[in-house]
């Protein structure tokens, strides 16, 4: 976003705005994490209907952005916002050692900590049935290396992570790009996700309920998108291809990450996989039907072939556009949460 002078109207809403204290601590916390209602009730100790008030009209001031998942919803720093530069700027002219902002950051703590228990809850309870399917192809450490050789470290402005799971790519990749969003349609597996981002330290990204055949995204936006040991759940592979690639600007990249064709039974029985891995042609037959260009691939066998091993396969297309996006499409801001 350009940092170039600010028209007079806009600070002038924006300072009157925030110039009150219960909304300057509130978007000082939603610079740290996204939060609900209830968990800015808690923290600011303070009425929730008076809380909502104060949310509803920093929302009607573009300040802030309100994601709904089922019956309760996220509030979070609206980043794209034409007065963002200058929100960020107020912010960090906050003394953190204020008592005020002191309490407010000790309170926040313990609501991280009650989330991280919860998704660690979550996760002990599946943890034997991920490291089950673990155990039948290589280290993920060794799939980790090999993405971060084939996508590079040329910097990109926006990440999508679809099926983000534990958010693992996006803090895999936050030193790469500039602003991430992660979309899952498993409420339990975003609080995971969440509660390892912040343990990580990662502020630069999101993650967001949504469907990877419908996305809670904007056209036209990411230059790198990636699709993580998520196809074989779906009943409609290409349906999921055809949404990613529409939400990849010109030029950006598609990397789906998977495993080759094989016959273990009992991962569609046991583990709800629908398709027993992916042959080359399938993908690449899909990347062109979503007019996407294929790129480099690569094969992760675990040892040598076994037919109880699975290989896993990373597979890379680019959108061949070069020039800017058809006007027809969305110019929402890849950030702004599409209903």
């Amino acid at each position: 976003m350009s940092t170039s002078g600010f028209h007079l109207d806009t600070i002038v809403d924006v300072l009157k705005t925030i110039a009150e204290p219960t909304r300057l601590r509130i978007l000082k916390l939603l610079s740290e994490a996204d939060l609900t209602v209830s968990e800015l009730t808690k923290i600011l100790g303070q009425s929730q209907p008076r809380v909502s008030r104060h949310l509803k009209l920093m929302l009607d001031a573009r300040l802030i952005s309100r994601q709904q998942e089922g019956s309760w919803a996220l509030f979070r720093l609206s980043r794209d916002a034409a007065a963002d530069v200058l929100v960020q700027e107020l912010l960090t002219r906050i003394d953190d050692a204020d008592v005020t902002i002191r309490r407010d950051a000790e309170r926040l703590e313990e609501v991280k900590v009650s989330r991280r228990e919860k998704a660690s809850s979550y996760f002990s309870k599946n943890a034997a049935s991920w490291d089950e399917i673990r155990s039948h192809h290589v280290a993920d450490k060794q799939v980790e290396e090999a993405l971060v050789s084939l996508i590079g470290d040329k910097p990109v402005r926006y990440m999508l992570d679809l099926g983000t799971g534990t958010g693992r790519l996006l803090e895999l990749f936050s030193d790469l790009y500039q602003y991430g969003i992660g979309i899952d349609s498993n409420r339990d597996m975003l609080n995971v996700a969440r509660a390892n981002l912040d343990a990580a330290g990662v502020r630069n990204a999101e993650v967001r309920l949504g469907d990877v055949y419908n996305l809670p995204v904007a056209h036209n936006g990411f230059d790198l998108v990636t699709i993580h040991q998520v196809l074989h759940y779906l009943d409609d592979p290409v349906a999921a291809i055809r949404q990613a690639a529409r939400a990849l600007r010109p030029g950006g990249r598609l990397v789906i990450v998977d495993f080759a064709p094989h016959g273990l039974d009992f991962l569609r029985d046991d583990h709800a996989h629908q398709r027993l891995g992916f042959s080359d042609t399938d993908i690449e037959t899909w990347f062109g039907q979503a007019e996407l260009e294929v790129g480099p691939s690569k094969s992760l066998a675990a040892g040598k072939v076994d037919p109880e091993k699975l290989t896993v396969k990373i597979w890379v297309a680019r959108d061949p556009r070069t020039e800017i996006a058809d006007e027809n499409e969305s110019t929402q801001s890849p950030l702004e949460f599409v209903a």
